[in-house]
């Protein structure tokens, strides 16, 4: 059995369910992960912060704007009465729900917040069920918060998922629809695997159901050589190690959310990124199977802060670096890069809530230096040390530009370079040149 995952974008409107519908439709059962209808949850977000404020006027009317492009959906969708008649009926259960917390006796917690945002997947996947079922397919709603768990850390439960998911797997049904990015907490209270985590349901989902692979279908034909919102004539990667992907997630290849990579790996499942739009494209296949002495992508992380700690007292000093990462840990602030040297250490971050603490904090080991507005370039591909030339390759290729940091060896998939958030377009035009077009 294969999983697959559809965006907001890829069920953004009645079309595009439609659309959705075929590409699923191939006549083997699968599970298929979908996000809630594209603006949707932004929507919510914006009703949550109106009840937040208590403004309960704004929220009521952006919850009846809301309904009335859902309603339209259905009467584009649907092709009998019948079946308008119970999308309506599901519109108006979790449109009452929203209503219901406009009420001036309820208190507006983040509990109801992620319940509010947990609508959008709810509806979508009913809308599809049900359009499945008026066409004459097997289709039964699998519900995410049946099987979907979070620790109290807030990390998935895996054997939790596989033994619940298992046992609402029947024979009847030839399609399951599910939803993505919801789940359930160790509190049994509505939660969430955070924004973008519907990737992070299908990988989940794969690895349950031991699945034979599993394909994230977005709006771009796979994960490509470089930003084509930068770049002109990027070209789609066709095969990429689980790590080389992972390092591309997570410094700014949009396509894949960063936690999708993990739970695949470990199982041992392909992960298949494909386009809605061009389903005959290729598209990028992620997989443990790697290629020797191929620089495949370069992507780019915005909004990154450097921070330089110059002490005396790291010259043969041990536990320095232990006290450094201990103030970070403390504020709950994950660090990008890192360089040392005998009497300094820099190191960037790209979550800037708790900065000011953080550095009065490292003042009691050193001097402390704060530079903002830098971007990290990465350069993925088979890094090893042993590939004489690549790293010559990828340095000459930024020749003209100023590097703040460089690392390299704690991959043998990634160097990374700190550049000023100005150069970053430069940057990243150079290493194409450079990289994908001798």
């Amino acid at each position: 059995m294969k999983v697959f995952k559809f965006g907001g974008t890829s069920v953004g409107s009645a079309q595009r369910m439609k659309e959705v519908v075929k590409l699923i439709l191939d006549g083997e059962r699968k599970i298929v992960v979908l996000s809630a209808m594209s603006g949707t949850t932004n929507t919510l977000v914006s009703i949550s912060d109106y009840l937040y404020k208590k403004n309960t006027d704004g929220a009521s009317e952006t919850i009846n704007l809301l309904e009335t492009k859902y309603n339209a959906v259905v009467e584009e969708l649907y092709a009998t009465a019948e079946y308008k008649q119970k999308a309506v009926e599901v519109i108006k259960e979790h449109f009452a729900f929203l209503r219901s917390l406009t009420k001036s006796n309820i208190v507006f917690t983040s509990v109801e917040e992620k319940a509010v945002l947990a609508q959008g997947e709810l509806l979508s996947t009913n809308m599809v069920t049900l359009y499945l079922q008026e066409t004459g397919v097997k289709a039964a709603l699998l519900p995410a918060l049946d099987f979907m768990k979070i620790d109290k850390n807030a990390e998935p439960e895996p054997q939790f998922i596989r033994e619940h998911i298992a046992a609402l797997l029947g024979e009847n049904a030839e399609l399951y629809i599910t939803q993505g990015f919801i789940c359930r907490n160790a509190y049994g209270e509505i939660d969430n695997l955070q924004r973008g985590g519907s990737d992070y349901s299908a990988s989940l989902i794969g690895a349950a159901i031991d699945a034979e692979e599993i394909q994230i279908w977005t709006d771009i034909d796979g994960m490509h050589n470089n930003d084509p919102r930068f770049v002109q004539n990027t070209q789609p990667v066709a095969n990429l190690h689980f790590e080389e992907a992972a390092e591309l997630a997570y410094f700014g290849a949009k396509i894949l959310h960063p936690t999708c990579i993990l739970p695949a790996k470990l199982a041992n499942i392909p992960v298949r990124l494909l386009n809605t739009m061009d389903p005959k494209a290729n598209g990028t296949l992620i997989s443990n199977e790697s290629e020797k002495g191929e620089i495949k992508a370069v992507a780019a992380k915005d909004n990154i802060t450097a921070i330089k700690i110059k002490s005396g007292r790291m010259l043969l000093a041990y536990g320095f670096m232990r006290r450094i990462f201990e103030i970070f840990e403390s504020y709950k602030t994950p660090i990008d890069m890192i360089t040392t040297s005998e009497v300094g250490v820099s190191l960037t971050i790209d979550n800037t809530k708790h900065l000011d603490e953080i550095i009065d904090e490292l003042k009691k080991f050193g001097t402390v230096t704060v530079d903002e507005d830098l971007a990290i370039i990465c350069v993925v591909g088979d890094m090893n040390y042993e590939n004489i030339g690549f790293q010559a390759r990828v340095v000459g290729a930024l020749k003209n530009i100023p590097v703040r940091m460089v690392s390299y060896g704690g991959s043998n998939y990634n160097i990374s370079f700190l550049v000023k958030a100005a150069d970053k377009i430069k940057a990243l035009n150079a290493l194409s040149d450079n990289l994908f077009k001798l």
